[in-house]
């Protein structure tokens, strides 16, 4: 297993190279296949795992704590941070990702000889047995949204925090990662590998020119409170942890390193940690990717521009990043288009009703 599981990671980085593969996918893929060999066990060899082993191994990740996601506070990264509680096991949409890392495994190594039968093709482990029937919610409600974006904005006045030296002063920068995530809804990838030389100005608005997946590039306008919190780093935030190594990255450790991808959780849970409990709710990156979304369909907004917003290339992959919110039913019905004219003339029919039972 640990062999085999080698000789793909080579291979999938060499794909990487060449641009077959983009960093962020196969950054997945081998975390996903070094588990996965970890799991089923390394000495293990490759060829005798059957379907029941597969399930198994599925299984033993469903279960394993999600290192990513604190209940109760954030974890360490190279940005500071303390460590939270016990993490709460892998959600249904990193258990999907998980099998088709594998199942994308195993296919190579069918076709290159590595094993006889590829044996994804009787894991017969359902999602109910692995706790994932029903995807969780990870888009954001609006009383818990605003409460995180209020609590970003006010990184901007937040006091010194005692006891720290003023090159390692985080909050505007963390208030900035937190409102481009629930703003603007890029992949933390795109989020981390953003440059200072990406944000622009043109007639007046302030646009993020941010580079995706299959080398697109889109041209993002940030709404107010994002530019000012921008601005405000710019000039005040980023200059303290400037530390000459990282000219062009716009995120910076305090340490003057550029963001890695495993910091931003972190920098999420310290933004939390000042939200009112009540109005608190764990997030993950993509789940603030999936709040824009929502929120953003919620409200109506065209579907074409939220698809320019996020970077996909087709209308359909819109459907995973929608969830539903309390109470917009109800909302969307009362205001149905075909029946606004009905509705006006019934109120102005009981208006009628009612001055003719007063004269009476």
């Amino acid at each position: 297993m640990t062999e085999a599981a080698d000789r793909y990671v080579e291979i999938v980085r060499a794909k990487t190279a060449t641009g077959a593969l983009s960093p962020g996918t196969a950054e997945v893929y081998v975390r996903d296949v070094l588990t996965f060999a970890e799991l089923a066990g390394g000495e293990r060899v490759l060829d005798d795992l059957t379907g029941e082993d597969v399930d198994e191994v599925l299984l033993k990740f469903a279960h394993k704590p999600d290192g990513r996601r604190g209940r109760a506070g954030g974890r360490a990264d190279a940005a500071g941070g303390e460590a939270g509680a016990a993490a709460p096991r892998q959600s249904s949409w990193s258990q999907a990702r998980f099998r088709r890392s594998v199942s994308a495994f195993f296919r190579h190594a069918a076709v290159a000889g590595w094993v006889q039968l590829n044996p994804m093709r009787a894991a017969t482990l359902q999602p109910r047995q692995r706790g994932g029937l029903r995807a969780e919610r990870r888009a954001l409600t609006t009383e818990q949204a605003e409460g995180l974006l209020g609590a970003a904005r006010q990184m901007v006045v937040v006091p010194a925090e005692e006891g720290k030296r003023s090159d390692q002063r985080t909050e505007l920068r963390d208030g900035l990662v937190v409102l481009l995530l629930a703003a603007v809804g890029p992949r933390v990838s795109e989020l981390t590998r953003s440059n200072v030389e990406d944000f622009f100005v043109n007639a007046g608005t302030r646009y993020w020119r941010i580079f995706g997946k299959g080398g697109r590039t889109r041209d993002v306008p940030l709404p107010r409170p994002v530019a000012e919190m921008l601005d405000a780093y710019l000039e005040q935030g980023r200059p303290l942890l400037d530390r000459g190594r990282e000219p062009k990255a716009l995120l910076l450790s305090w340490r003057g390193r550029r963001l890695a991808r495993q910091d931003v959780q972190a920098v999420i849970d310290r933004v939390l940690a000042r939200v009112d409990p009540e109005r608190r709710r764990s997030v993950t990156p993509h789940g603030l990717r999936h709040t824009t979304a929502t929120h953003l369909l919620a409200a109506a907004t065209d579907m074409d521009a939220v698809r320019r917003v996020l970077g996909h290339s087709d209308l359909s992959t819109l459907g995973r990043y929608r969830d539903e919110l309390p109470g917009e039913l109800e909302a969307a019905m009362r205001v149905h288009p075909l029946l606004g004219a009905v509705a006006r003339e019934a109120e102005r029919n009981g208006e009628r009703d009612g001055e003719r039972e007063a004269g009476g």
